[in-house]
Protein backbone atom coordinates (compact mmCIF):
# COMPACT_ATOMS: atom_id res chain seq x y z
CA UNK A 1 0.00 0.00 0.00
CA UNK A 2 1.37 3.42 -0.93
CA UNK A 3 2.00 5.82 1.97
CA UNK A 4 -0.60 8.54 2.51
CA UNK A 5 0.30 11.98 1.14
CA UNK A 6 -1.89 13.69 3.72
CA UNK A 7 0.19 15.88 6.04
CA UNK A 8 -0.03 15.27 9.76
CA UNK A 9 -0.88 18.24 11.95
CA UNK A 10 -0.69 18.68 15.69
CA UNK A 11 -4.37 19.48 16.13
CA UNK A 12 -6.09 20.85 19.19
CA UNK A 13 -4.55 20.02 22.57
CA UNK A 14 -7.07 20.29 25.46
CA UNK A 15 -6.20 21.98 28.77
CA UNK A 16 -3.70 19.94 30.75
CA UNK A 17 -3.01 22.12 33.82
CA UNK A 18 -5.11 23.97 36.39
CA UNK A 19 -3.99 27.27 34.85
CA UNK A 20 -5.14 26.21 31.39
CA UNK A 21 -8.47 24.93 32.69
CA UNK A 22 -8.96 28.28 34.44
CA UNK A 23 -8.42 30.11 31.14
CA UNK A 24 -11.11 27.98 29.47
CA UNK A 25 -13.61 28.45 32.31
CA UNK A 26 -12.98 32.19 32.47
CA UNK A 27 -13.62 32.51 28.73
CA UNK A 28 -16.92 30.65 29.05
CA UNK A 29 -18.02 32.88 31.94
CA UNK A 30 -17.17 36.08 30.08
CA UNK A 31 -18.86 34.91 26.88
CA UNK A 32 -22.08 34.17 28.81
CA UNK A 33 -21.91 37.52 30.62
CA UNK A 34 -21.42 39.41 27.36
CA UNK A 35 -24.17 37.52 25.59
CA UNK A 36 -26.81 38.14 28.24
CA UNK A 37 -25.52 41.29 29.95
CA UNK A 38 -24.93 43.41 26.87
CA UNK A 39 -21.57 44.87 27.95
CA UNK A 40 -18.23 44.03 26.35
CA UNK A 41 -16.13 41.64 28.46
CA UNK A 42 -12.41 41.15 27.93
CA UNK A 43 -9.62 38.79 28.93
CA UNK A 44 -6.11 40.20 29.42
CA UNK A 45 -3.32 39.65 26.91
CA UNK A 46 -3.21 35.96 26.01
CA UNK A 47 -0.51 33.83 24.41
CA UNK A 48 -1.49 31.97 21.26
CA UNK A 49 -1.88 28.81 23.40
CA UNK A 50 -4.21 30.56 25.85
CA UNK A 51 -6.15 32.11 22.97
CA UNK A 52 -6.69 28.72 21.34
CA UNK A 53 -7.98 27.32 24.65
CA UNK A 54 -10.36 30.26 25.16
CA UNK A 55 -11.66 30.09 21.59
CA UNK A 56 -12.20 26.34 21.77
CA UNK A 57 -14.06 26.69 25.07
CA UNK A 58 -16.42 29.28 23.58
CA UNK A 59 -16.75 27.83 20.09
CA UNK A 60 -20.46 27.16 20.55
CA UNK A 61 -21.24 30.41 22.35
CA UNK A 62 -23.61 32.85 20.68
CA UNK A 63 -21.49 35.80 21.84
CA UNK A 64 -19.44 37.69 19.27
CA UNK A 65 -15.69 37.42 19.86
CA UNK A 66 -12.58 39.18 18.57
CA UNK A 67 -8.88 38.99 19.43
CA UNK A 68 -6.74 42.13 19.02
CA UNK A 69 -3.27 43.02 20.28
CA UNK A 70 -2.93 46.70 19.38
CA UNK A 71 -1.74 46.15 15.80
CA UNK A 72 -2.44 43.68 13.03
CA UNK A 73 -0.57 40.43 13.43
CA UNK A 74 0.16 40.81 17.15
CA UNK A 75 1.32 37.65 18.89
CA UNK A 76 -0.23 38.34 22.31
CA UNK A 77 -3.84 39.49 22.06
CA UNK A 78 -6.77 40.57 24.21
CA UNK A 79 -9.90 38.49 23.63
CA UNK A 80 -13.17 40.41 23.82
CA UNK A 81 -16.75 39.13 23.89
CA UNK A 82 -19.90 41.12 23.13
CA UNK A 83 -23.51 40.70 22.18
CA UNK A 84 -22.77 41.84 18.62
CA UNK A 85 -19.73 42.25 16.37
CA UNK A 86 -20.44 45.99 16.02
CA UNK A 87 -19.43 46.45 19.67
CA UNK A 88 -15.94 45.03 19.14
CA UNK A 89 -14.19 48.18 17.90
CA UNK A 90 -10.47 48.73 18.50
CA UNK A 91 -11.06 51.21 21.33
CA UNK A 92 -12.90 48.72 23.58
CA UNK A 93 -9.65 46.78 23.99
CA UNK A 94 -8.06 49.78 25.78
CA UNK A 95 -4.58 49.05 24.40
CA UNK A 96 -1.90 51.74 24.29
CA UNK A 97 1.13 51.61 22.01
CA UNK A 98 4.12 52.95 23.94
CA UNK A 99 7.52 53.89 22.58
CA UNK A 100 10.38 53.16 24.96
CA UNK A 101 13.61 54.90 23.95
CA UNK A 102 16.85 53.54 25.39
CA UNK A 103 19.60 56.01 26.33
CA UNK A 104 22.59 53.70 26.53
CA UNK A 105 25.48 52.22 24.49
CA UNK A 106 24.64 50.72 21.10
CA UNK A 107 24.16 47.11 22.29
CA UNK A 108 20.36 46.59 21.93
CA UNK A 109 18.31 45.50 24.92
CA UNK A 110 16.45 42.22 24.57
CA UNK A 111 12.81 41.22 24.96
CA UNK A 112 13.77 39.57 28.25
CA UNK A 113 15.36 42.81 29.51
CA UNK A 114 12.20 44.81 28.83
CA UNK A 115 9.82 42.20 30.23
CA UNK A 116 11.83 41.92 33.43
CA UNK A 117 11.80 45.69 33.91
CA UNK A 118 8.04 45.87 33.33
CA UNK A 119 7.23 43.03 35.73
CA UNK A 120 9.49 44.64 38.36
CA UNK A 121 7.00 47.53 38.40
CA UNK A 122 4.44 45.10 39.82
CA UNK A 123 2.61 44.53 36.56
CA UNK A 124 1.00 41.18 35.79
CA UNK A 125 1.89 39.45 32.53
CA UNK A 126 -1.67 39.67 31.22
CA UNK A 127 -1.56 43.48 31.35
CA UNK A 128 1.38 43.65 28.92
CA UNK A 129 1.18 42.54 25.31
CA UNK A 130 3.86 42.35 22.65
CA UNK A 131 7.28 43.85 23.25
CA UNK A 132 9.07 44.66 19.99
CA UNK A 133 12.73 45.63 20.59
CA UNK A 134 14.80 47.41 17.95
CA UNK A 135 18.16 49.16 17.83
CA UNK A 136 17.03 52.28 19.70
CA UNK A 137 14.41 50.93 22.10
CA UNK A 138 11.14 49.05 21.86
CA UNK A 139 7.45 49.29 21.20
CA UNK A 140 5.43 48.04 24.16
CA UNK A 141 1.70 47.31 24.21
CA UNK A 142 -0.16 47.64 27.50
CA UNK A 143 -3.71 48.09 28.76
CA UNK A 144 -5.28 50.95 30.70
CA UNK A 145 -3.75 51.41 34.15
CA UNK A 146 -0.69 49.35 33.19
CA UNK A 147 0.11 51.75 30.34
CA UNK A 148 -0.20 54.74 32.68
CA UNK A 149 2.10 53.10 35.23
CA UNK A 150 4.73 52.39 32.58
CA UNK A 151 4.64 56.00 31.38
CA UNK A 152 5.05 57.27 34.96
CA UNK A 153 7.45 54.76 36.47
CA UNK A 154 9.60 53.03 33.86
CA UNK A 155 12.93 54.88 34.04
CA UNK A 156 15.43 52.10 33.40
CA UNK A 157 15.78 48.72 31.76
CA UNK A 158 18.69 46.83 33.24
CA UNK A 159 21.41 49.43 33.69
CA UNK A 160 20.12 51.53 30.82
CA UNK A 161 18.01 54.65 31.36
CA UNK A 162 14.89 54.91 29.21
CA UNK A 163 12.12 57.36 28.41
CA UNK A 164 8.53 56.49 27.47
CA UNK A 165 5.78 58.11 25.46
CA UNK A 166 2.55 57.17 23.72
CA UNK A 167 3.21 56.45 20.04
CA UNK A 168 0.96 56.54 17.00
CA UNK A 169 3.62 55.17 14.64
CA UNK A 170 2.50 52.41 12.34
CA UNK A 171 3.97 49.06 13.40
CA UNK A 172 4.08 45.86 11.40
CA UNK A 173 4.02 42.33 12.74
CA UNK A 174 7.32 40.64 13.43
CA UNK A 175 8.46 38.96 10.23
CA UNK A 176 10.31 35.72 9.87
CA UNK A 177 13.81 35.54 8.47
CA UNK A 178 14.89 33.71 5.36
CA UNK A 179 13.56 30.19 4.98
CA UNK A 180 16.15 27.48 5.48
CA UNK A 181 16.17 23.77 4.82
CA UNK A 182 17.55 20.92 6.86
CA UNK A 183 17.38 17.14 6.88
CA UNK A 184 16.56 15.37 10.13
CA UNK A 185 16.73 11.71 11.09
CA UNK A 186 13.18 11.96 12.45
CA UNK A 187 10.61 14.55 13.51
CA UNK A 188 11.48 14.07 17.16
CA UNK A 189 11.91 17.33 19.08
CA UNK A 190 15.59 16.71 19.81
CA UNK A 191 16.34 16.07 16.13
CA UNK A 192 14.54 19.18 14.90
CA UNK A 193 15.99 21.30 17.70
CA UNK A 194 19.51 20.13 16.88
CA UNK A 195 19.00 20.99 13.20
CA UNK A 196 17.68 24.53 13.67
CA UNK A 197 20.17 25.44 16.41
CA UNK A 198 23.14 23.64 14.80
CA UNK A 199 23.93 21.73 17.96
CA UNK A 200 24.20 18.04 18.83
CA UNK A 201 21.14 15.99 19.76
CA UNK A 202 22.67 15.44 23.19
CA UNK A 203 22.83 19.23 23.71
CA UNK A 204 19.28 19.55 22.38
CA UNK A 205 18.07 16.97 24.89
CA UNK A 206 19.84 18.85 27.68
CA UNK A 207 18.01 22.07 26.70
CA UNK A 208 14.67 20.27 26.91
CA UNK A 209 15.53 18.90 30.36
CA UNK A 210 16.24 22.40 31.67
CA UNK A 211 12.75 23.59 30.70
CA UNK A 212 14.11 26.02 28.12
CA UNK A 213 12.07 24.68 25.19
CA UNK A 214 8.40 25.23 24.36
CA UNK A 215 6.30 24.37 21.32
CA UNK A 216 3.23 26.53 20.66
CA UNK A 217 3.66 28.00 24.16
CA UNK A 218 3.59 24.55 25.80
CA UNK A 219 6.74 23.68 27.74
CA UNK A 220 8.17 20.44 26.44
CA UNK A 221 9.45 17.82 28.87
CA UNK A 222 10.28 14.96 26.49
CA UNK A 223 12.97 15.17 23.83
CA UNK A 224 11.17 12.39 21.97
CA UNK A 225 8.00 14.48 21.42
CA UNK A 226 6.90 14.59 17.78
CA UNK A 227 7.06 17.85 15.83
CA UNK A 228 4.55 18.87 13.15
CA UNK A 229 4.35 21.30 10.27
CA UNK A 230 3.24 24.69 11.56
CA UNK A 231 4.75 24.28 15.03
CA UNK A 232 6.44 27.30 16.59
CA UNK A 233 9.48 26.41 18.63
CA UNK A 234 10.77 28.78 21.33
CA UNK A 235 14.13 28.22 22.97
CA UNK A 236 15.29 30.40 25.85
CA UNK A 237 18.47 32.16 24.85
CA UNK A 238 18.15 31.26 21.16
CA UNK A 239 14.87 32.76 19.94
CA UNK A 240 11.82 31.58 18.05
CA UNK A 241 11.64 29.22 15.07
CA UNK A 242 8.74 28.20 12.84
CA UNK A 243 8.53 24.83 11.11
CA UNK A 244 7.13 25.98 7.77
CA UNK A 245 7.02 22.69 5.89
CA UNK A 246 7.78 19.00 6.28
CA UNK A 247 8.91 17.46 3.03
CA UNK A 248 9.48 13.96 1.74
CA UNK A 249 12.18 11.61 2.91
CA UNK A 250 15.50 11.41 1.12
CA UNK A 251 16.93 8.19 -0.27
CA UNK A 252 18.81 7.82 3.00
CA UNK A 253 15.59 7.98 4.99
CA UNK A 254 16.05 11.51 6.35
CA UNK A 255 13.15 13.98 6.35
CA UNK A 256 13.41 17.47 4.85
CA UNK A 257 12.09 20.38 6.91
CA UNK A 258 11.81 24.02 5.97
CA UNK A 259 12.09 26.45 8.88
CA UNK A 260 12.75 30.09 9.63
CA UNK A 261 13.88 32.11 12.62
CA UNK A 262 12.14 35.24 13.93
Amino acid sequence: MAPSSEKKTRGYIPPSTDEERLVARRAQELARAARFGGAVRTMGFLSDRELSLAQAATAHSEAAARAFGGYEGAERTVLAFAGSEEQLRDEVFDIAQLRVTAHCPPKPLTHRDYLGALLSLGLKRESVGDILPDESGAFVYARGAAAKLILQELASVGRCSVSCEVSAQSVQAQTAGEERRAFVASLRLDAVLAAVLHISRADATALVKTGAVSVNHIEMTRASSEMFEGDVLRVRGYGKFSVRAVGPQSKKGRTAITYCQY
